[in-house]
């Protein structure tokens, strides 16, 4: 645990005022992580395809002022103030005030929007707090010139880790992952790192259709549920379990094997919700509609020889995965079928991205 790195020595430049935006996207876990230790530091490592079209925007005004012991930020979601994201947020400042003491000398008004609809089981944590993290490298950036690329993404890893786990994957993409694992070169528990080894090219483009079963609030947040995991009758199998999936996947994605792929992204997706069904208190968060997607899914697949298959984050939702080649024929059974187990028919067409992006 090297966090020393992450500590400002010296900023050399003044700046009064600056005004940053940062476009970074949402990402879908493959490998998931269900348990963590504090400071953020995940029970196994993960692996995640970065989105693309899911995303948010995020621009911060910084605006020299007295210095404060509290950070002074003004908040605006949609263009309307939004007070009831304020302490997550005040939460998150005071996590990284250590690694970013500069910005308790602004006040910072940040307006944020998302390409997706809020709350509708899509992790709007990973692309907000990466993309406030990336705003806060930049002003670091201006203060001290020197900083590279390199060193700014993983920082920015680091710091969007501490307000959501996921946020950590979200800096970079196609593939990132999260935690440290002795087959995955690079990896640690601070920050997310791109998939270090080649990549087949059945896995580039690779699409996911997100089907919004449920775009109510959960009725266990993610926080309580990774809590459950510390006396969990099955937690340590499990991280176990995950680990070795980790290692199974690295050499999927190398070697192309579609089939191999499907089994292990769905058993993990069973896998993280048998812990919740088997945590005490247990819980479900998968709806009947989800259940019926699931099964549907199956059914074409094995109907039509096809490689798609399902993930699910911490929700309802589902996450439809499929290869570039098959993209017409599974669009039009996500149109034709799969969109009647959707509220509202609702549904977001996406595919694997890059990481952040400055507007």
């Amino acid at each position: 645990m090297n966090t020393a790195q992450f500590i400002p020595e010296i900023l050399s430049e003044k700046i009064e005022k600056a005004t940053f935006t940062w476009q970074t996207p949402s990402n879908i876990a493959l490998v998931k992580y269900w348990g963590k230790s504090n400071p953020q530091i995940p029970k196994n490592a993960s692996i995640s395809f970065t989105l693309n079209n899911c995303h948010t925007i995020t621009t911060i005004e910084f605006l020299k002022s007295e210095t404060s012991k509290e950070a002074n930020f003004d908040l605006f979601f949609e263009g309307k103030e939004k007070e009831e994201f304020k302490p997550k947020i005040a939460a998150f400042f005071n996590r990284v005030a250590t690694y970013c003491p500069y910005i308790f000398d602004y006040k910072m008004i940040i307006n944020s929007e998302n390409s997706f609809p809020h709350s509708s089981g899509i992790a709007s944590s990973a692309s907000g707090l990466s993309a406030i993290a990336m705003c806060l490298m930049s002003l670091e950036k201006e203060l001290n010139p020197d900083l590279t690329q390199e060193f700014i993404n993983k920082k920015a890893s680091f710091l969007a880790r501490l307000g959501s786990g996921s946020a950590s994957r979200s800096i970079e993409g196609p593939l990132v992952v999260w935690g440290e694992h002795p087959e995955i070169e690079g990896s640690s528990d601070l920050f997310g790192v791109q998939f270090p080894y080649g990549v087949h090219p059945v896995f580039k483009n690779y699409q996911d259709a997100i089907l919004l079963v449920d775009k109510g609030e959960k009725v266990v947040s993610s926080t309580v549920g990774h809590n459950l995991m510390h006396n969990h009758p099955y937690a340590e199998n499990r991280f176990l379990q995950a680990n070795e999936n980790l290692g199974k996947i690295s050499e999927i994605l190398q070697n192309g094997d579609l089939k191999a792929f499907v089994n292990l992204v769905e058993s993990e997706a069973l896998t993280l919700h048998a812990m919740m069904l088997t945590s005490n208190p247990y819980f479900i968060l998968m709806k009947p509609n989800t259940l019926e997607i699931i099964n549907k899914i199956w059914k074409y697949r094995a109907e039509n020889e096809s490689n798609i298959c399902f993930t699910l984050d911490a929700g309802a939702n589902v996450h439809v995965l499929y290869p570039e080649n098959e993209k017409d024929a599974v669009n039009k059974f996500i149109e034709e079928v799969l969109a009647n187990y959707c509220q509202k028919k609702q549904y977001i067409y996406d595919t694997v991205g890059l990481g952040a992006v400055k507007k």
